[in-house]
């Protein structure tokens, strides 16, 4: 009994030890840049400039069915399954979405690389491309995340705009920061395109107003 109360916590010892480095190795996995211009408890709208993106399609109508397939093909694609047999650090977060029948996953890739630089996949259904900039609109939740959490939360995200009055378009993403052996501090997010004007922008544009408006007066 007391043999295997000894290994029972050597056990617990390696879950903890595991669960903490791969908590640190999450941390130090590059993120794509974005700039937060809003913040409202878990709901940000966000400015997202141009990244490159390896993506890859299929037919599928839900995220899980399609997460392990398309995650493998895109793993391979970094981890040496290319022209260069080079192996391409991965980033955060992994971008999911479902339309209708068909469901794409894309990594972003590492700064650093450009459409020019960055090797040809071996696997043909690997797409490299730019992303268009955007704004978006995001929600934050924590757990593992299944397709009714994903539908829960793209109805709360549609709840908040339609409150705010901000139209959107397009369909729901989902966003994954974390590996699936993580169990501690997973972050997950919806977000969805937006139509959006800066502060900024908007003062300007009121300004530019003003001064013609002045200078028509005048």
């Amino acid at each position: 009994m007391k043999t295997f109360f000894v290994i029972l916590v050597l056990i617990l010892i390696s879950f903890f030890i595991f669960q903490a480095y791969v908590a640190r190795s999450t941390a130090r996995t590059e993120e794509q840049k974005y700039k937060v211009l809003e913040k409202e408890g878990d709901f940000e709208i966000r400015y997202y400039p141009k990244a490159v993106m390896a993506s890859v399609s299929m037919v599928s109508s839900s995220y899980r069915k399609m997460s392990s397939t398309g995650f493998r093909r895109l793993a391979g694609y970094i981890f040496g399954g290319n022209e260069k047999q080079e192996s391409i650090a991965m980033t955060a977060p992994v971008h999911m979405e479902v339309k209708e029948d068909t469901a794409t996953m894309s990594f972003v890739m590492p700064t650093g690389y450009s459409m020019n630089t960055l090797p040809a996949p071996k696997d043909s259904g690997v797409k490299i491309h730019m992303s268009e900039e955007e704004y978006v609109a995001s929600v934050t939740y924590s757990g593992f995340s299944s397709d009714e959490d994903i539908k829960v939360q793209s109805a709360r995200l549609k709840d908040y705009l339609d409150k705010k009055g901000i139209a959107y378009s397009g369909d729901f993403q989902y966003l994954g920061y974390n590996p699936p052996y993580q169990l501690k501090g997973r972050r997950n997010e919806v977000i969805v395109r937006i139509q959006y004007k800066e502060k900024s922008k908007r003062s300007e544009e009121h300004t530019s107003e003003l001064q013609s408006q002045f200078r028509i007066s005048y």
